[in-house]
């Protein structure tokens, strides 16, 4: 469902679009929603193109692409930052895809984000396809930080799952992107039953070897294809008994402070199986987005590559942010609006918000390659 934001609408008598109620006054500046939560890290998506077809995001044969006309322009893409830096109090920005590094003007909107605001945090989630080009010029340019999607360490198992034959070109782009100083390099994995599962140990070893973060993230129901099931999918407690045949897992204490990962210290379990008071090798994330939800901390806000505005990954309703902006809106009516949008952020997912376990909770009519990551 998208909405026009700023254009007054009532509801059809047989289920029209609901009504858009305004922030009430004296309610703080920023993108504060009903619950309390205060929203200052924007997840920014540059396209919706992608160079691999992952099972879990999109079929084989791809998805039909938005036209260039509809995609946010380099100029209306600093604007929309600068609004919310400026205005929103965001802090924290993370330029998304599809795939970010198929923009042929990636480098330039990095450059003038990093012009614009010498001081914000900006970071890429990435497939690693190309960055061995890219990463010094990304660096140099201003990216701080980079996250790379790898699910597995096997050619096969990598080919099967992204029906792309591009292993090594990604290996090559993650260590391009840690000699360039975008670090710590962060590697995303998706275990699928069956699949890569019994990978991963052998994932973490890597990570740790090559002084990686690695975190492992519940595959959630964000493919095309309308496949994903909660009995097919590895939950958190599944991941935490693999990794524990050879690792011993203790919480790390520090503040989480809205980060979607649940972080470990890692230690090496004795061949044995016994425990060890050996020292920590580092640590490990566990996103567990279905099982063990963390709505009730949630910082981040959206924009899709055509500027549609989510308040949430999973969310039902998009705004139309971009529509607003090409019809003349100031950055004050904008901003306005953007508050508006999140202020009606629901508390959590299902009429019971219990989450993505939720009975009656509907998947969104987007992959995730359509909203960004």
């Amino acid at each position: 469902m998208t909405i026009q934001l700023g254009i007054p609408r009532l509801p059809g008598r047989s289920g029209g679009l609901p009504v858009l109620p305004p922030r009430p006054s004296g309610v703080p500046a920023g993108l504060l929603d009903r619950f309390g939560r205060q929203a200052t890290d924007l997840r920014l998506s540059l396209t919706d193109k992608c160079n691999l077809r992952c099972t879990y995001c999109m079929p084989a044969q791809g998805l039909e692409w938005l036209s260039k006309q509809a995609v946010m322009t380099a100029d209306e893409i600093v604007r929309v930052v600068g609004i919310s830096v400026t205005k929103l109090a965001i802090r924290e920005l993370r330029l998304t895809g599809g795939e970010p590094l198929v923009r042929p003007d990636l480098v330039d909107i990095v450059l003038s984000l990093r012009r614009q605001h010498p001081d914000l945090p900006i970071s890429m989630t990435t497939n690693g396809v190309g960055l061995d080009k890219k990463a010094q010029a990304l660096k140099d340019a201003g990216l701080t930080r980079i996250n790379v999607s790898l699910d597995s360490l096997h050619q096969e198992t990598f080919e099967s799952l992204t029906r792309r034959p591009f292993l090594n070109r990604v290996l090559a782009g993650i260590e391009a992107a840690s000699a360039a100083g975008l670090g710590p390099v962060k590697i995303n994995a998706v275990l699928m039953r069956g699949i890569n599962d019994a990978e991963a140990s052998g994932l973490l070893n890597w990570a740790l070897e090559h002084k990686y973060e690695l975190r492992f993230i519940e595959q959630m129901p964000l493919d095309a294809d309308h496949g994903w099931t909660r009995q097919d999918m590895i939950t958190a407690a599944e991941i935490r008994e693999l990794l524990s045949q050879d690792f011993i897992l203790t919480p790390d204490l520090r503040e989480r402070a809205g980060a979607p990962a649940e972080r470990f210290q890692i230690r090496r379990r004795n061949a044995g199986g016994a425990g060890t008071e050996g020292p920590v090798l580092g640590t490990v994330g566990i996103i567990a987005s279905v099982t063990e939800p963390f709505c009730g901390d949630c910082r981040r806000t959206r924009i899709t590559a055509e500027g549609k505005l989510m308040s949430c990954l999973f969310s039902s309703e998009e705004f139309d942010l971009l529509g607003l902006m090409r019809s003349g809106a100031d950055d004050e009516e904008l901003a306005r609006c953007w508050q508006d949008a999140m202020w009606i952020k629901p508390r959590a997912h299902g009429k019971d918000h219990s989450g993505l376990d939720s009975p009656d909770f509907k998947q969104s009519g987007r992959s995730m390659s359509a909203i960004g990551g």
